[in-house]
């Protein structure tokens, strides 16, 4: 499909991703996103982070569409989404949430739905929730964060190294060094090359990869920077799903996000379902695996327990 950037996105075999493509017309721009499963099914809103698009969700997607209205959006700039220079976007999280709430009015759900997220989905995911907290039922937190860093962490220099230098953009943009190192790093346990190569199929062209650039360049450290404020606030507000159901799946490989942001979400909600999987990375559905996924299933299809809600002290080790 045309994407604005310069060229073709190809889609990836259907066999991995077995989807229909629907397009969301949004400040001129076309946002891809999924809409699988019957339209009258309790909701899930899955967001992913950088350099992922709504292919790292696909496994959850095809384990849950015959009994859920799955909705997984790709941001603008990744996936199948259009991919404008920043002329005509502006690539900050303000925008990314004012994205969400245009897809959710537009798809007029009419019950609360599930919100997952990983990665960057957690700040987007949360920034939008906190303003509509009466249509989350519950949430699922794959290696995120919707908070400022936390005090005991420092900023990995790979990511200071792309965020803070003509060095580092030079890098993404001409030699995809984020998405196609992630392809590398990001998994823990063996992966196909075909599932390798679609994770980096958006990004084709540095035309192509400028939101897995400005995604980095956005990460807000303080109050100077664009997007420090609606974190901050967003933290301030997230006891608002404090007594929701929470299911936390954590890769404690992942460099970035790690213990102290793992704990911080702890802080936050001590009731939360925990499955720490000490062997896995940042791309923890795809080193989770199937078993992962039918844990996650699980923990939706509990929604109708009367007990759900209630602290449970669960913490799961996974080897």
């Amino acid at each position: 499909m045309p994407n604005g950037g310069g060229g073709l996105v190809n889609r990836p075999p259907t066999a991995l991703y077995p989807f229909s493509s629907h397009y969301l017309e949004t400040r001129g721009l076309r946002l891809h996103y999924l809409d699988e499963g019957p339209r009258d099914a309790p909701p899930v809103l899955m967001l992913h982070g950088n350099p992922t698009w709504s292919f790292y969700y696909r496994n959850l997607v095809n384990a849950l569409r015959d009994r859920y209205r799955c909705i997984v959006p790709d941001h603008i700039g990744c996936g199948l989404s259009e991919k404008p220079d920043d002329s005509r976007y502006d690539y900050r999280l303000r925008s990314r949430i004012e994205d969400v709430n245009s897809l959710l009015k537009h798809l007029q759900l009419d019950q609360p739905l599930t919100l997952v997220v990983h990665d960057w989905g957690g700040m987007i995911g949360f920034g939008w929730a906190v303003n509509h907290p009466d249509q989350v039922a519950r949430t699922v937190i794959l290696n995120t964060a919707a908070f400022p860093l936390p005090a005991d962490k420092r900023m990995p220099p790979a990511l200071s190294l792309v965020r803070d230098s003509s060095l580092g953009a030079l890098l993404v943009r001409h030699f995809n060094a984020f998405s196609g190192i992630a392809a590398r790093v990001g998994f823990k346990k063996p992966v196909s090359k075909e599932v390798r190569e679609a994770y980096t199929l958006p990004y084709d062209s540095p035309d192509n990869r400028i939101a897995t650039l400005k995604f980095v360049q956005d990460i807000p450290l303080d109050e100077r920077d664009p997007g420090y404020d609606i974190l901050h606030n967003t933290a301030k507000r997230l006891h608002l799903f404090a007594n929701k159901p929470c299911l936390i799946a954590w890769g404690e490989k992942d460099f970035v996000f790690d213990a102290p942001f793992l704990n911080t979400w702890l802080d936050f909600y001590p009731h939360a379902e925990v499955h720490r999987f000490p062997d896995c990375g940042h791309y923890i559905l795809e080193d989770g695996g199937a078993a992962l996924v039918r844990t996650i299933a699980d923990f939706i299809d509990s929604g109708n327990d009367p007990k759900q809600g209630q602290p449970s002290g669960n913490d799961l080790e996974h080897g």
